[in-house]
């Protein structure tokens, strides 16, 4: 889940110290940003700026992954350098969105397909940021490769149109992820990477004709890396914040995984639980409770009453509001 809550810039500021482990993507580089103060890993100012909310974390206990994203085409010209087109796989447009508050309607400027000479530079731009992470003393990165950003945008053939090395056939499509993860895995180690997937989502226009097929191949192929974790969104996840009925398990993908098996979309306590219960998971990844709830592990050991999330909230740009103004379970 990632928030927008680093006012007028994209540098992080004092106020997300009172948040425990909050994951938000942080931008690799200056065309990477398709949201509003959202905050960055890119400059030395902003890898500076991490070091005290990471202690922070550190000091009570916490281990805290930095996940770091590209839109790609899910960005506007007012978002990237000089005004020029965002960068996407393909030169396939974006329709008008309305976003989460349910009144303003985002805009897409159509992208730039990127030439294959500079896929590198991209590939390269994400092993810098995670570099960055670790100067910032974050204990891991999580590659973001879900919900139609831009490598979702390369993986998935109703958008990657490409004839070159990275369209066509699933291998091409996972090509530019898997370059990714290599590049990373050489930079800090297997065992401080993981990735987010949504093979079955449908964010941002980012479909795919067999995701049953796209799942299974990367789960089978990132074993060659060792990576710590792979994180997959449920295919009941279909959009944000809607759970619809589904014929399709994340089972098979977890069972070609040899590494920790992540799963995330619309758990509950009880069904969370289930998912450990039946191996069809090793862990269970919370967002909007967790937002909501900032111990939602005890509330959940206790089987206590949860605050109830506001959506309206999860993507402002006030630094508290919404973001850290939840009630502990022992203010309640």
């Amino acid at each position: 889940m990632f928030l927008s809550h680093t006012p007028y810039c994209t540098i992080p500021r004092e106020p997300l110290k009172v948040v425990f482990s909050l994951p938000k993507p942080q931008e690799s580089l200056d065309t990477a940003q398709g949201y509003p103060d959202t905050p960055g890993i890119w400059t030395k100012e902003q890898v500076e700026a991490w070091k005290p909310i990471v202690d922070a974390v550190h000091a009570k206990g916490g281990i805290f992954f930095c996940q770091i994203w590209h839109v790609g085409r899910v960005s506007n010209a007012d978002f990237q350098p000089d005004g020029q087109a965002p960068i996407s796989s393909s030169d396939k447009p974006l329709t008008p969105k309305l976003r989460s508050n349910g009144i303003d309607v985002a805009q897409f400027t159509p992208p730039r397909r990127l030439r294959t000479d500079e896929i590198p530079n991209i590939v390269n731009d994400f092993r810098l940021a995670a570099r960055n992470a670790m100067e910032a003393g974050f204990d891991g990165v999580e590659i973001h490769g879900a919900h139609g950003y831009l490598i979702e945008q390369f993986m998935k053939d109703q958008v990657n149109d490409r004839t070159d090395q990275y369209g066509g056939s699933l291998e091409n499509r996972c090509r530019f992820a898997l370059e990714i993860v290599e590049a990373i895995v050489n930079e800090i180690g297997a065992d401080r990477v993981g990735i987010r997937l949504s093979p079955f989502a449908a964010y941002s226009e980012a479909v795919d004709s067999n995701p049953k097929a796209l799942g299974n191949y990367m789960a089978e192929h990132l074993n060659k890396y060792g990576i710590l974790y792979c994180h997959m969104v449920e295919p009941r996840m279909e959009t944000a914040g809607e759970i619809s009925q589904c014929p399709h398990s994340l089972v098979p993908m977890r069972n070609l995984f040899k590494g920790t098996f992540i799963v995330a979309g619309g758990y509950t306590r009880e069904d969370g639980n289930g998912a450990v219960a039946e191996n069809r998971a090793d862990l269970v990844a919370y967002g909007r409770l967790f937002l909501a709830n900032p111990d939602l592990p005890k509330r959940f050991e206790l089987d206590a009453a949860l605050n109830k999330y506001n959506r309206e909230t999860f993507y402002t740009s006030d630094p508290v509001i919404g973001y850290s103004d939840y009630p502990f379970l022992e203010d309640t």
